[in-house]
C-alpha cells in the first residue's frame, strides 16, 4: 500500500454512477476510500447536486449514497470564492461545473475524476491543472499501474 493515499476529488456524475452500479469504476474508488488506499473528496455543490439527482431520478437509492459517503469517510472541501470560481472559468465556461472545479482546486487533490466529457475529459490535457483530470477507470488504471492494492 501506499505511504500516502491519494487523494481525489469525485464529481457529481461520479457520486450517481457510484449509487446506481455496485459494480462499476465509480462503486470501486468508493471502495478504496473505504480502505483507506484514497482519501475521497467532495465539494459543498457536489454533495447538493449528487443529492437532488438522486432524489430526482433514484429516491429509493437515496440511502446508498449516503452510506457511500459514511464508509468511505468522504470530505466535503470548503466552498470556494466567488473570485476562485471566476478564475475557474479559465478552464470551463459552464458555470455550474467552473463552481464544482473552483471547488476541486480549493482541495488541492491529486485527482479530479469526473464522467463529463463534453466540459473535462475531452479537455483534459488542455486543462493545465495541478491535478490529474480522469475517469474513474483511469485512476485505478493508474493505481495498478503505479501502486500496491492490498
Amino acid at each position: 500500500m501506499t505511504a500516502k493515499s491519494l487523494r481525489v476529488f469525485l464529481d457529481t456524475s461520479v457520486l450517481f454512477a457510484a449509487v446506481l452500479s455496485p459494480t462499476g469504476g465509480a462503486r470501486k474508488l468508493f471502495h478504496l476510500g473505504e480502505a483507506g488506499v484514497l482519501r475521497l473528496i467532495v465539494g459543498p455543490t457536489v454533495l447538493n447536486e449528487a443529492d437532488e439527482v438522486v432524489r430526482r431520478k433514484a429516491m429509493a437509492s437515496r440511502p446508498v449514497l449516503a452510506q457511500l459517503l459514511e464508509a468511505s469517510r468522504v470530505e466535503i472541501s470548503s466552498a470556494p470564492t466567488a473570485i476562485q470560481v471566476e478564475s475557474a472559468r479559465q478552464f470551463v465556461q459552464y458555470m455550474p461545473d467552473a463552481r464544482m472545479l473552483a471547488e476541486a482546486i480549493c482541495a488541492g487533490p491529486d485527482w479530479f475524476v469526473t464522467h463529463d466529457k463534453e466540459h473535462f475529459l475531452n479537455e483534459g490535457p488542455s486543462l493545465r491543472l495541478a491535478f490529474s483530470v480522469g475517469t474513474p477507470g483511469d485512476l485505478i488504471r493508474s493505481i495498478k499501474d503505479g501502486f500496491y492494492l492490498p
